[in-house]
């Protein structure tokens, strides 16, 4: 974890960016607070340099890229990150690129890569699940090699049941926790009927990071990423208890937190600022 009079004097950039930081971000100094940005997917192809000011503004300290934000070099996307007063702990990839993408996250500076699902048709039994485990372990031990992490995001649709099994409790099983972490999408698993603090309480010591993002009341359970799934709000908005899974990442050392909203009813920057303004307020009473 590093304050924001560390990261202010380990980045130049940051120097500048520290003008247009809001007084309330000085009240989440010690637990800092990420945007994943694929939030503002609209907003970065047209002006990534204005989001990414924009972002910082806010009194974000790091992001995490998207899947499908690379069609610019990693140098130039580092650069642009840097410049705005950002880091870049991890990003995430797509599966079926995955292989070939070490390189490129190991030149945008990635702490940790990140694989963002399983394709359905991997992830459609116990034993494709047990499949993608195992790559997942290799994966795992390429980035260690090259001086990186991995960790994989879910959805809901990991947690729907095979027989007496999930996909999730298959990942978690054939997974090795030295080389394969967890980011949990704290939204993601209570739309599955899963209880996020639950997790934490039995998988925190596994989790590499949390994705935040709320969900409206009245909301119903489902196992996959359509229409019927889309109850997203503002962290804080909606129903998640985000004291009690704040304390337990606190707990855990869960150092990145990184909010995705993955549709916003307001302007997308706008939703990232409600989110952090009661982030910080729950901050305090975790």
């Amino acid at each position: 974890m590093i304050s924001r009079r560390q990261f202010m004097s380990n980045a130049a950039a940051g120097v500048a960016a520290a003008a247009l930081i809001p007084a309330s971000s000085a009240e989440a100094a010690e637990r800092p607070v990420g945007v994943q940005l694929y939030t503002v997917r609209s907003l970065v192809q047209n002006d990534l340099p204005g989001t990414l000011a924009a972002i910082r503004k806010i009194g974000y300290q790091y992001v995490e890229t998207f899947v499908a934000e690379y069609k610019m070099n990693a140098k130039d996307l580092r650069a642009a990150i840097l410049d705005a007063g950002l880091t870049v702990p991890s990003a995430h990839f797509g599966y079926d690129k995955f292989e070939s993408s070490f390189d490129y996250a190991k030149e945008l500076g990635a702490e940790c890569m990140v694989c963002s699902i399983i394709p359905k048709t991997i992830a459609n039994s116990a034993d494709g699940y047990k499949r993608g485990a195992e790559q997942y372990n290799q994966w795992g031990e390429q980035a260690k090699k090259m001086g990186m992490r991995f960790g994989f995001h879910n959805h809901n649709v990991e947690f729907q049941p095979y027989g007496d099994v999930t996909g999730f409790d298959v990942l978690m099983r054939y997974t090795d926790p030295a080389l394969v972490q967890w980011q949990m999408d704290c939204y993601w698993v209570a739309q599955a009927g899963q209880d996020p603090v639950a997790m934490l309480r039995r998988y925190g010591h596994r989790m590499q990071s949390l994705h935040l993002k709320d969900r409206k009341p009245d909301a119903t359970v489902s196992f996959d990423t359509g229409p019927a799934s889309a109850y997203f709000t503002e962290v804080g908005e909606g129903t998640l208890d985000w004291v009690s899974i704040f304390s337990l990442a606190a707990s855990d050392h869960i150092t990145h937190m990184y909010v995705e909203q993955d549709q916003t009813e307001r302007p997308p920057l706008e939703s990232l600022q409600i989110s952090y303004t009661n982030i910080v307020k729950l901050l305090q009473q975790a």
